[in-house]
């Protein structure tokens, strides 16, 4: 068995292949909030074959095992990163910030000014994260019936 900082891992467009993975990391990796929120998060209602579909969600794979994924692409003027999840097998390993990295790469790489991403207020976990990623709270407001808290991270100048 390979030691866990020797595996290989790279982050890479999801294909439809990897699509039960990327299902079943959702599933596993949000599950906990339902009874928190009351339902379902949303990420586990997404309709991921579509956004696969559409090239917007990346995964990334260690020895060939998706451990994580992340699905974000161009809003206006920054990029819009919709959905972060790390199978909890794998948290820990510094997984959600290597995807959060990949998006601000691809973001800054075609002119995005910034990364903006929600939360759910209920994911309290989450709260603190991001600001220690360099993210700032922009809003709060309710959404789909789901209460939503809103950052932003400015890039450099010029990407």
């Amino acid at each position: 068995m390979t030691p866990e900082s020797a595996r290989p891992i790279r982050i890479r467009p999801a294909q439809l292949a990897d699509l039960s993975a990327i299902q079943a990391c959702a599933e596993a990796a949000y599950g906990k909030y339902v009874e928190r929120i009351g339902r379902k998060p949303a990420p586990m209602t997404a309709d991921y074959r579509a956004q696969i579909l559409a090239g917007i969600v990346h995964v990334l794979d260690t020895d060939n095992t998706i451990a994580g994924f992340a699905v974000f692409y161009p809003r206006g003027d920054h990029l819009h990163l919709e959905n972060v999840a790390v199978h909890p097998d794998f948290r820990g390993k510094g997984h959600g910030a290597r995807l959060i990295t990949q998006a601000e790469q691809f973001a800054a790489a075609s002119g995005a000014r910034a990364v903006e991403l929600y939360t759910n207020a209920k994911m309290t976990e989450n709260m603190s994260i991001y600001p220690r990623l360099g993210f700032v709270e922009i809003g709060r407001r309710n959404e789909d019936g789901f209460d939503r808290v809103y950052f932003r991270k400015a890039l450099p100048a010029g990407g």
